[in-house]
């Protein structure tokens, strides 16, 4: 279970800091190529490491598995919801967006290493509010990973076999709708990984790590998952 969640959310998190790094970086090929292509880096990051995490159902996500736990489901065929499991997943993920991370560095090391705003080279790793107000902030992470997480519980009660290809989707959808205001971190790992990992890199004049916001995208995600197992189910009842 380690193993399937580590490969897949190292995946996204190479495939998804990749896109934003050619994005923000001085001297890449795809330089300012805008948000969409942000989102669509972002989701194809989800298409592809949920196929390498297919094991555990790709979770790659603490909102995912948390929000199949809340709602009484299993984490997958086979694996039920208990704790030791649940830590197992969690665990997996973390380290996964960590090295994910690194390797992501590693790719882009001689353009991280031109003069750059500090912010734009944080903003590779992790997300920030175009307008900081942490309550405001919340919500918004709230709201977007409802979205995610209520698709996730609702799309596993239909017959579908789509594969990864329509949480992607949802992911680029959420991203373009309601990505503006924070850059919808809509995961922990996503966001905490990549923040510890920019934090202990040798990076050429990164600043600072943003430690003072860096609970908003933990929280609220996990916020919007629990709201989300707690809420579809009931819709579902009716």
């Amino acid at each position: 279970m380690f193993t399937s969640e580590f490969l897949g959310t190292a995946i996204l998190i190479l495939l998804g800091a990749g896109v934003v790094a050619g994005q923000l970086l001085p001297r890449t090929k795809n330089h300012a190529g805008g948000w969409l292509m942000i989102a669509f880096g972002w989701g194809l990051g989800v298409y592809a490491g949920v196929y390498a995490a297919y094991l555990t159902g790709g979770h790659l996500n603490p909102a995912v598995t948390l929000g199949l736990a809340v709602s009484g489901q299993d984490l997958t065929t086979g694996v039920p919801a208990t704790f030791v499991n649940i830590v197992i997943y969690i665990a997996g993920q973390m380290v996964g967006a960590f090295v994910g991370a690194v390797l992501c560095w590693l790719a882009y090391k001689q353009h991280f290493d031109q003069d750059e705003e500090p912010a734009l080279k944080l903003g590779v790793f992790s997300t920030g509010p175009e307008i900081r107000s942490y309550g405001w902030n919340l919500v918004t992470e709230v709201l977007a990973t409802f979205v995610l997480i209520a698709f996730v519980l609702y799309s596993g009660m239909t017959p579908a076999e789509l594969g990864p290809l329509p949480v992607a989707l949802v992911v680029v959808a959420i991203g373009v709708s309601l990505g503006g205001p924070t850059g919808y971190a809509i995961n922990p790992a996503r966001d905490l990984g990549p923040r510890i990992a920019h934090a202990v890199l040798p990076i050429r004049g990164k600043g600072g790590s943003d430690w003072s916001y860096a609970w908003v995208p933990v929280l609220g995600p996990i916020l919007g998952a629990m709201l989300a197992a707690l809420v579809v189910p009931l819709l579902v009842a009716l």
